[in-house]
């Protein structure tokens, strides 16, 4: 998901900054145009770390600024496709569930919350599961998969699909964790059972 990329790239210094050591320049003006945005190959650049090789200005004709060829590193978040993600929920709508998980949220749709018709309380901040009584609340920590990925170049946000519908995946955590019924009931292991033993 997180990963260290490196990138070829074009930067263009000012004269104004001329007097500056290059790389520092070159640096600023990398910062400026690629830190916090999505790119479709590599994901969402979310720092510029470095510069690895800065070649010899080149001049244009009308732009008194010079142009060097660049390679740097860049620190990239990029989900992929099943891929297993942790985050929090951080809204809840009548159709879903929002995820943040780093620097992106997710959309769980409530299709893909549990197997179970799914229904938002009154007051519109939980969601309940109509047989199973799960419930999930802003604030509840998640483990989803990806299922969905849409970047566009440019921009600053990105659309990821999620579900939590599959075995061992859904709400973590102290209160009532989906994972660890499911983990018991994979185990055979059910409320009547825990009667029986302590009788």
């Amino acid at each position: 998901m997180y990963s260290i990329v490196t990138v070829k790239d074009v930067v263009r210094i000012p004269p104004a900054q001329f007097g500056s050591p290059i790389e520092d320049a070159a640096l600023l003006h990398l910062r400026k145009q690629h830190e916090n945005v999505l790119d479709r190959d590599i994901g969402l650049m979310i720092a510029v770390i470095g510069i690895d090789e800065i070649g010899h200005g080149r001049l244009m004709p009308g732009d008194g600024a010079t142009y060097h060829a660049v390679s740097y590193r860049v620190l990239v978040f990029k989900p992929l496709r099943h891929e297993l993600v942790e985050g929090n929920v951080v809204e809840l709508m009548d159709f879903g569930a929002f995820i943040r998980m780093g620097p992106l949220d997710g959309l769980c749709h409530v299709s893909q919350i549990c197997d179970d018709f799914i229904t938002q309380d009154s007051k519109g901040n939980t969601l309940l599961g109509k047989e199973t009584g799960r419930t999930l609340a802003e604030g509840d920590m998640v483990r989803a998969r990806v299922t969905s990925i849409s970047f566009e170049s440019g921009n600053k946000s990105g659309k990821l699909g999620l579900t939590m519908r599959q075995p061992f995946l859904g709400k973590i955590g102290p209160s009532r964790s989906w994972i660890e019924d499911d983990v018991k009931a994979a185990r055979g292991e059910t409320k009547k059972d825990k009667k029986k033993k302590k009788k």
